[in-house]
C-alpha cells in the first residue's frame, strides 16, 4: 500500500501543533505573576502570622529577624519560578521600575499589577481560611514615626531594591543563564530586600511592594497610611529604572550618518 501524499505534512503540522504554547505569550507572563506574587505573599504575611501565633509580640529583635529571613527566602523563590515566563517582578512597584526604563509596553505592564494585585489577595484570603478568620497584620508605622519618615524609607528602601533587580535580572551584560551575575538574580533581589526589612521593618514595615500591603490592607480592611506603601515605592522604583536604564546601561551607540554630498563630477578629482 502506498504511503498518503501528505504524510510528512501532516507530521510537520502535528508538531508544530505540539509545540506551540497553550496560552498566548502576554496571559502566561501574567499568570506566572500572579501565581509567583501570591507564593511570595503567603509565606511572607504567613511568617508574621506564625510568630503572633506563638508569641502575641512580634516586635522582637527575634520576630524582626524572622520576618526578615521569611520575606528573602520567599522573594527569591518567588522570583526564580516566574522569572523565565515573566521576568520574575512580584512587585508592581519593580514593574513601574522597568516600564519606566521602557523596557516593557504600558499594556503589559497593566497586566502585570493586575495579576500582582490580586495574587496578594488571594494569598491573604487563603491565610486567614487557614488560620481560622485571623485579621492580617498589616502595615503600620512604628512609634513616633510621621507618614513622611516612612515616605522616605519607603523610597530609599525601593530603589535599592530595584537597582538591584536592574543590576542583576534586567541588564543584559548580567549574563543570565551564562554563568554571569544574572544567574544569581533571585538570591541578591531576596538578600537586599531581607536586608532592608532589618533596617526598615521597625520603622513602618519596610514594604517596598505595594502588592505586599494591598492584600492585607483590602482583606483586614484597614487603610491607615495605605498611600505611603504605594508612592514610596513608586518614586525610589521610578528614580532606580531611570538612573540605571538611562546613565549606568551601556547605550547603543548611534548608526553612522550618512553621507548626503553630491558625488563629484569625474574631471573635478
Amino acid at each position: 500500500m502506498l504511503p498518503g501524499r501528505h504524510t510528512s505534512r501532516r507530521a510537520d503540522a502535528a508538531a508544530a501543533a505540539a509545540m506551540e504554547p497553550l496560552v498566548p505569550g502576554a496571559t502566561r507572563a501574567a499568570l506566572s505573576e500572579f501565581v509567583a506574587t501570591a507564593v511570595f505573599v503567603f509565606a511572607a504575611e504567613g511568617s508574621v502570622y506564625g510568630l503572633w501565633k506563638m508569641y502575641r509580640d512580634t516586635a522582637t529583635l527575634g520576630g524582626l529577624l524572622v520576618v526578615a529571613v521569611a520575606h528573602a527566602l520567599a522573594l527569591a523563590a518567588a522570583v526564580a519560578v516566574s522569572r523565565n515566563a515573566s521576568g520574575g517582578h512580584v512587585n508592581p512597584a519593580v514593574t513601574f521600575g522597568v516600564l519606566v526604563g521602557r523596557r516593557i509596553s504600558f499594556a503589559r505592564a497593566a497586566l502585570y499589577w493586575a495579576a500582582q494585585l490580586l495574587g496578594a489577595v488571594l494569598a491573604v484570603l487563603l491565610l486567614r481560611l487557614a488560620s481560622g478568620g485571623m485579621r492580617p497584620m498589616g502595615f503600620t508605622l512604628g512609634h513616633r514615626i510621621h507618614e513622611r519618615h516612612a515616605l522616605l524609607l519607603e523610597v530609599v528602601m525601593t530603589f535599592g531594591l530595584v537597582y538591584t533587580v536592574y543590576a542583576t535580572a534586567v541588564d543584559r551584560r548580567s549574563g543570565g543563564g551564562g554563568g554571569g551575575v544574572g544567574d544569581i538574580a533571585p538570591l541578591a533581589i531576596g538578600f537586599v530586600a531581607g536586608a532592608n526589612i532589618l533596617a526598615g521593618g521597625p520603622f513602618d514595615g519596610a514594604a517596598m511592594n505595594p502588592a505586599r500591603a494591598f492584600g492585607p490592607a483590602l482583606v483586614g480592611w484597614n487603610w491607615r497610611h495605605h498611600w505611603v506603601y504605594w508612592l514610596g515605592p513608586l518614586i525610589g522604583a521610578g528614580l532606580a529604572g531611570a538612573l540605571y536604564e538611562f546613565v549606568m546601561a551601556e547605550q547603543p551607540e548611534p548608526p553612522p550618518a550618512a553621507d548626503t554630498r553630491l558625488p563629484v563630477a569625474a574631471e573635478d578629482y
